[in-house]
């Protein structure tokens, strides 16, 4: 398996929130508020140029709406403020009552995100609504309070509604945002516990030996002089055991240390649980005592995959009397990724009449072992 090293994961980390969050906002914000923008064109404007006017305001708050998702917005918002003000402008001048969309939304855009006097800037804002909807009197004299109502005191109230909305919205987003980043601290932290558990187990093993080693020559040195034989036999068993322990730790970096399936499941269960994920397991059988080890190191492999590589937030995980399968969701959509570690246990599977298939499909990622073979044995006999 590829190693992720702590900054770089951090900034794919980062890159991944941001990415989910962008493609949220988008599917949220930009459609309605073109909606909104379209409905208002066909059942308000009079004229062509009526057309015209709104939608270049539309279009102003529509490139504001798509920056603001990318995060990068001030420096299109203010341009876009500027243009659509000249819209409203160019709308209350014309009669046009719906020429300040644009503007209420820009405006909405920028105001939030200010470190301070919010509602100074709202309020100026308002007020810039109501002076450029009142220019409307200069050119129309009739029915002055019902102009001042419609190009003003409405515009107005609606600027401080939409930015108030924008207000709460970004506050839902800025929640979503750290809940998706301590997500991703879960799923780091369950990765270095199961890096933490591999040391574990490698100090298990050479610790052992080790210290048996270093009483075995301690032995052999003090009968140097008086026993020869003996000698040779502790350091025969030195050898003996030097050789045990570099196999066992060859088995373990390569995961093939001989596992229980039991407590991987648990480890597994574990894992996915300290990194926010929800796991299902479903019993179809009891799995066969021949082929849990094998299972085994695929759930152990596969555990640290999905930790590693995907953004998941389900996993289903199915036994079976001869095999295993692993069902996850966040997988990634840039194509399939290539996994050594699975690789060698395809390799190992096949050695022992099993198969390994790994599928990816509308963000799933199925991992699956099987051994056909020795179900068909079983069912012959």
């Amino acid at each position: 398996m590829t190693d992720i090293r702590p900054a770089a994961r951090r900034t794919w980390v980062g890159g991944a929130v941001h990415a989910r969050l962008r493609r949220l906002n988008l599917f949220t914000t930009v459609p309605p508020l073109a909606i909104v923008g379209v409905v208002l064109v066909v059942f308000t404007a009079h004229s062509w140029w009526h057309v015209v006017i709104q939608l270049v305001g539309l279009a102003a708050a529509l490139v504001t709406a798509e920056r603001w998702t990318a995060g990068d917005f001030v420096r299109v918002a203010r341009p876009c403020l500027a243009v659509a003000a000249a819209v409203w402008l160019a709308g209350a001048l014309t009669d046009s009552t719906a020429g300040f969309y644009g503007l209420s939304v820009v405006g909405s855009f920028l105001i939030p995100p200010l470190p301070r006097h919010r509602l100074a800037a709202l309020l100026g804002l308002a007020a810039l609504v109501a002076a450029l909807g009142a220019t409307n009197l200069l050119v129309f004299h009739d029915h002055i309070g019902n102009r001042l109502v419609q190009y003003a005191a409405i515009p107005a109230l609606a600027v401080m509604v939409s930015t108030g909305f924008m207000f709460v919205s970004q506050r839902f987003y800025d929640v979503v945002a750290e809940l998706e980043q301590s997500r991703e601290r879960e799923a780091e932290l369950a990765v270095v516990r199961e890096r933490m558990r591999f040391a574990s187990d490698l100090h298990d093993i050479q610790g052992h030996t080790l210290h048996v080693v270093k009483l075995k020559v301690a032995l052999a040195e003090k009968l140097l002089d008086s026993d020869l034989d003996r000698v040779r036999q502790e350091l025969r068993e030195v050898h003996t055991l030097v050789g045990d322990t570099i196999v066992q730790t060859k088995e373990l970096a390569y995961a093939q240390r001989r596992l229980n399936l039991s407590a991987e499941l648990e480890n597994a269960k574990n894992l996915f649980e300290a990194a926010g994920i929800h796991v299902r397991v479903e019993r179809e059988a009891e799995v066969n005592g021949r082929v849990g080890e094998l299972l085994g190191q695929v759930l152990r492999e596969t555990t640290t995959n999905i930790l590693r590589h995907a953004q998941a937030r389900q996993v289903r995980i199915t036994l079976s009397e001869c095999g295993i399968a692993i069902l996850n969701d966040g997988a990634q959509e840039t194509g399939r990724p290539e996994f050594s570690g699975l690789s060698t246990l395809r390799q190992r599977l096949a050695d022992s009449g099993g198969e390994l298939e790994v599928e990816q499909r509308d963000g799933r990622f199925l991992t699956a072992a099987a051994f056909p073979t020795l179900r068909t044995r079983e069912d012959s006999r």
